[in-house]
């Protein structure tokens, strides 16, 4: 239905993963002003009865997904049937799930004691339902690489459901304030869907057969990560109780920032770019592949060993001395995380070229890996023993997917190492002198002045032989083509752009 539009893939693929980016941050500026605000207005219970209630609706819809947006991205020219059969599925998905959490509402409020939660159960019932008739239309954005639509499309009503989350709750200081922000941002971004597209859907299955198998991939595939990413909770909760579920669960939240804060979504954008790569041109899609791992490595290599390098100082300052045995956790999971986003990328990569059964087969084969490992190494290690299995399980998921994606394109290791090699010498040689200086891997302080004297020093001395070593590695090289080069040019993209923008007569 839509046309590829001119212009690099790779370059659009950056501009989206910029979008995706801007949106990860905006979420997370506008859910903390807001939660300041509200947590003034509201009490502990309301916000907790909230969280009770979405985590139902949450773990339905993720084992019900279809990825038919994904199939309409992949495919080389959809027809108006696969949209119209696409929409037609998630509305049956979005009746199906709020059935189900309209089943279970009386009996959970029995359950936790809450009368409460059936209300607000139902509420959400319906927002599920309200989900099945978004536009299918708005996939478009993401196949043509328009991010900065998909961008719009979700922060205005997001924004309209935080301004009427906390007016309701200057009014009426109730949860329901929660549940109406829910609802006025689910409606704004249906509505939306149909202002920003001019796609108009029906109601059929003509092209069903496009789209079922996919879909039964795309929902095994939800279930067994779902599944595989909440292994370590149950079985760490099982062998040594819940308050190191809570270490646990800290601890690989700063460790894997650089992924879930930057490789996620990019990854986000990547797909759609290696799909459009595909429909056009397969060496290049082989060369975004390659440029796209190289200029992450180049940022996310150093700060996931700087992230296990401070660990100490971090918890410490961030979250005080209860919080001390989460250490071990940051560290193990820090260095293992360094491969996750090569693995991100290659997933991405299977996932345009619809290889699910693929990656089905990996996640599959890691989760028994993971659980497996946590039974063995818990007993022997504790909590540090938890943080071993899952940073050897990611460890060897994300060396699986890497090599399979290599197999997929015909590619030669040796082509992904060429462009890897500096950043990670350079970040060789920043653990080295971090850990001979003691400024890395150092046991946690017992002060916040310490600590904070620990973390700048740790930070200033890799930060800086970080920059030193690669700069003089791609000098010495020559100053060839590369991540350097392409950092290089997003920032002289990025600042000519802010010198347009600055105002007439601010100069000197």
């Amino acid at each position: 239905m839509a046309e590829e539009e001119t212009g690099s893939i790779l370059a659009r693929t950056a501009r989206g993963a910029f979008w995706v980016v801007a949106w990860r941050m905006m979420t997370r500026l506008i859910g903390l002003v807001s939660t300041l605000i509200l947590v003034r207005l509201l009490a502990p219970e309301d916000f907790g009865l909230i969280a009770l209630a979405t985590s139902f609706a949450v773990a339905l819809e993720a084992c019900l997904v279809l990825g038919v947006e994904d199939q309409i991205v992949r495919a080389k020219a959809p027809g108006r049937a696969m949209y119209d059969t696409g929409f037609t599925l998630n509305l049956l998905r979005g009746l199906l799930v709020g059935v189900l959490v309209a089943l279970v509402a009386e009996p959970a409020g029995r359950f936790f004691g809450d009368a409460r939660l059936e209300p607000v159960l139902w509420a959400l019932a319906a927002s599920a339902v309200l989900s099945g008739l978004a536009n299918i239309g708005v996939v478009d954005f993401r196949r043509n690489l328009r991010f900065e639509k998909e961008f719009a499309l979700n922060l205005y009503p997001r924004l309209a459901g935080v301004v009427v989350t906390i007016g309701l709750a200057f009014l009426v200081r109730s949860h329901w304030a929660l549940v109406a922000g829910i609802l006025v941002t689910r409606v704004g971004v249906v509505g939306m869907g149909y202002a920003m597209h001019p796609f108009r859907p029906r109601l059929t299955l003509s092209a069903w057969r496009d789209l079922i198998g996919v879909s039964a991939w795309a929902w095994a595939l939800s279930f067994t990560a779902m599944v595989k990413d909440r292994s370590e909770s149950l079985v760490i909760g099982r062998l040594l109780g819940p308050t190191s579920v809570g270490h646990y669960a800290v601890g690989a939240e700063v460790a894997t920032l650089p992924t879930t804060e930057l490789v996620d979504p990019i990854c986000r954008a990547c797909m759609p770019g290696f799909a459009a790569s595909r429909r056009t041109d397969e060496e290049g899609g082989r060369q975004n592949y390659l440029r796209i791992l190289a200029l992450l490595a180049l940022l996310t290599l150093p700060a996931g060993i700087g992230i296990s390098a401070v660990a100490g100082p971090v918890v410490a300052l961030g979250f005080g001395q209860n919080w001390l045995e989460a250490v071990p956790v940051v560290v193990v999971i820090g260095l293992s995380s360094t491969l996750v986003l090569f693995g991100n990328v290659s997933g991405a990569m299977l996932n345009a070229h619809q290889r699910l059964g693929t990656l089905l087969a990996i996640t599959l084969a890691a989760g028994v890996l993971r659980i497996g490992l946590l039974v063995v190494l818990i007993p022997a290690y504790g909590l540090t023993g938890a943080a071993l299995a899952v940073g050897a399980s990611l460890l060897a998921e994300h060396v699986v997917l890497v090599a399979r994606t290599l197999g997929l394109l015909r590619m030669n290791p040796m082509r992904l190492l060429a462009r890897l090699w500096r950043p990670a010498m350079a970040s060789a040689a920043m653990a080295a002198l971090l850990w001979q200086s003691g400024l890395g891997w150092a046991a946690a302080p017992a002060g916040a002045g310490p600590a904070t004297g620990l973390l700048l020093a740790g930070m200033g001395l890799g930060a800086a032989s970080y920059a030193v070593v690669l700069v003089a590695l791609w000098a010495v090289s020559g100053r060839p083509d590369g991540a350097e080069a392409d950092l290089l040019g997003l920032l002289r993209r990025l600042l000519g752009r802010l010198t347009v923008l600055r105002p007439a007569g601010s100069g000197a």
